[in-house]
């Protein structure tokens, strides 16, 4: 077992990393091996120095890759050689001047309310794929869920009793999310569609495709902005902006902002507050409006 096998395991077993950030520290490293290699002739990673690295971080920018991507790479290295050097495998750590790039934050915009009703009440629930979208649809907005954690839910997840969804997030941290009663209604109704597929049996994953598979990343992204890009004119729609469109509706009609916090699953109430800036216009056109010296 190589040192990047290693490093995987140990990601893994000792910190608890979820399988689809272990998959992208992976490709990243496999990026850099690659680089390395047809830059270098270089395959042995512990004999990298910081002008290689440099020299990666470039050649991903001259490639057009966003700088938040890039930063991620070096992320996922910088934890690579921490992680050679805390088993003696190096002496020095490559990054260790390095210093992350400056991205400039997306700013992402919310769907509308009547935008998001338009959908769902264009989905044909008479057929099974219509239903299973309408529950894929439903449970991004009303709770708010990843789309990483909305592909990994299973069918115990779902508490009838308690009207409530148990979701695991990041780190392996589970939380437990509240349901909507009409939300409910179309999960039993889909649960008994979902079971008749022979596909379906064999695992305990929630939401599936036509042949009753597990679905996956691409699939939900594709079913979301399918359904979206006919309503909306907005250039992104991903499951991530429906997550943010939860937030900030939820904002809007006034929830407590550590409420959302704890639906959405964020560790700091910091990530939380960046939902608050798209209400930040209205707050100022409410002010000016209102303010006994606006009209001066």
């Amino acid at each position: 077992m190589d040192n990047q096998d290693a490093f995987l395991r140990y990601l893994k077993a000792e910190k608890n990393y979820s399988a689809h950030t272990i998959t992208a520290y992976r490709k990243d490293i496999q990026d850099f091996v690659q680089h390395c290699k047809e830059k270098y002739q270089l395959q042995n990673l512990t004999k990298v120095h910081y002008a290689i690295i440099r020299d990666f971080v470039v050649a991903l920018s001259q490639k057009g890759l966003a700088m938040r991507s890039i930063n991620r790479k070096c992320v996922a290295l910088n934890s690579f050689y921490t992680y050679l050097l805390s088993i003696d495998e190096i002496t020095s750590h490559p990054l260790e001047r390095h210093k992350a790039l400056k991205a400039k934050k997306a700013f992402i915009v919310p769907f509308g309310i009547d935008e998001v009703e338009k959908v769902l009440s264009s989905v044909d629930t008479t057929t099974f794929s219509g239903l299973r979208d309408a529950v894929a649809i439903e449970l991004l907005y009303t709770t708010g869920m990843r789309q990483s954690e909305l592909i990994g839910l299973k069918i115990s997840d779902v508490d009838w009793a308690q009207q409530q969804l148990r979701v695991l997030g990041k780190r392996n941290k589970e939380r437990l999310v509240p349901l909507l009663s009409s939300v409910l209604e179309t999960l039993k109704t889909y649960c008994k569609q979902r079971d008749i597929l022979p596909q379906a049996t064999k695992h305990q994953y929630l939401l599936v495709t036509d042949n009753g598979k597990k679905t996956y990343a691409t699939f939900v992204y594709r079913l979301i902005k399918t359904y979206f890009s006919g309503v909306s004119s907005r250039i992104r729609t991903s499951p991530h902006v429906l997550r943010h469109s939860f937030a900030t509706h939820m904002l809007d009609a006034g929830a407590d902002i550590n409420v959302v916090k704890e639906i959405l699953g964020h560790e700091s109430l910091a990530a939380t507050q960046e939902y608050t800036k798209v209400q930040l216009p209205k707050v100022q056109d409410a002010y000016r409006a209102a303010h006994p010296r606006a009209k001066k």
